[in-house]
């Protein structure tokens, strides 16, 4: 008996040792599996590249705008002095002064124009707030003043101007707010042009 089943076992065809065998046996499909594995690595290293090279953009955009943030803001205490002179100077003492004060007196209102214009240059731009709503974003509530004649939350006086640099706020404008006024009904503008004003009072995060 033992012998017969040996006989039995010679006889019986082998059967393949495993998977990679069978595979061995099929060429085109091990080549196939290493293209479609191939395709699938390029592709996702494509799209790290793609986004390697956007953010670096970004970035450079970035530190070419805000890369002068600090010096913007230091830059900002100047544009406050000259702007604070030439509202010193008004028609009255123009009038009186001879021709050697006019002179300088228009000396120092160009240097405040080209002061402004390499602000602007370099993206950093007057908040005009006088007549707006109230924005957080954009706006420091400085105080309340009753004023029925414009919507409440409008601004009505300008403490100190603010300014943004790209797209961000440089420097919130301070300013005053109108208390007491009707609200905006929908769709009605402020005599700057802007949307109806809201009660929202809060300060402007610096």
């Amino acid at each position: 008996m033992t012998d017969t089943t040996a006989r039995a076992d010679e006889a019986a065809p082998a059967e393949p040792e495993n998977a990679a065998s069978e595979a061995a046996a099929d060429p085109m499909a091990v080549l196939a599996k290493e293209a479609a594995d191939m395709k699938d690595r390029l592709l996702r290293t494509l799209a790290e590249m793609e986004n390697l090279r956007r953010r670096t953009e970004r970035e450079v955009v970035d530190a070419r705008l805000y890369g002068v943030t600090n010096f913007a803001r230091d830059i900002l205490a100047v544009a406050d002095n000259m702007e604070r002179a030439m509202k010193a100077l008004d028609d009255g003492i123009r009038a009186q002064a001879d021709a050697g004060v006019k002179a300088l007196l228009d000396g120092v209102e160009l240097t405040e124009r080209e002061l402004i214009k390499v602000m602007e240059k370099h993206g950093v731009r007057k908040i005009e707030p006088m007549g707006q709503k109230f924005d957080p974003n954009l706006h420091q509530a400085m105080f309340e003043l009753p004023d029925p004649s414009v919507p409440a939350g409008t601004i009505v006086q300008v403490m100190q101007l603010g300014y943004t640099i790209g797209e961000r706020v440089l420097r919130p404008a301070l300013v005053g707010i109108a208390k007491g006024g009707v609200k905006a009904s929908a769709g009605e503008t402020t005599s700057a042009g802007e949307a109806p004003a809201n009660d929202n009072t809060g300060a402007a995060e610096l």
